[in-house]
């Protein structure tokens, strides 16, 4: 029990130390890629500009990548498209799918820089400021 209870402390103090700041920003948007139609959680939070401030990117391409013959192309930047564009939701074999796609470029970045959310919760609120799927 008391586990349990230090548990959901550990992602209540998460959630209040990573999402509140990022609901005091103006420009907060969603993840919200129409690909998902039926998502698990709710959208994840996402102030890009913030977020790109913070973290010192200038570079487009540095998450809104392009591949071609399984490596990434220099200078080449997909900003223009969805991400499912590529990413599908089931995916071919070998290939990322969209929801992997997307934990693998945030999670895997949060953790080499030792910054931002890695949990579920840290990124997809429970009772969410937007409602899954709009």
């Amino acid at each position: 029990m008391l586990k349990r209870v230090l548990t959901i402390a550990a992602v209540v103090a998460c959630v209040f130390l990573y999402m509140v700041p990022a609901f005091c920003q103006d420009d907060i948007t969603f993840l919200l890629d129409p690909a998902f139609v039926h998502p698990e959680r709710p959208a994840a939070v996402f102030a890009h500009d913030g977020h790109n401030e913070k973290a010192g990117i200038e570079d487009c391409a540095t998450c809104h990548h392009v591949w071609a013959d399984g490596k990434i192309v220099e200078d080449e930047s997909s900003e223009d498209q969805k991400c499912s564009s590529c990413h599908q939701v089931k995916p071919e074999a070998g290939k990322t799918g969209l929801r992997n796609g997307y934990h693998k470029l945030c999670s895997n970045c949060h953790i080499e820089k030792d910054k931002g959310p890695v949990t579920c919760a840290g990124c997809h609120p429970d009772g969410g400021a937007a409602p899954a799927g709009h």
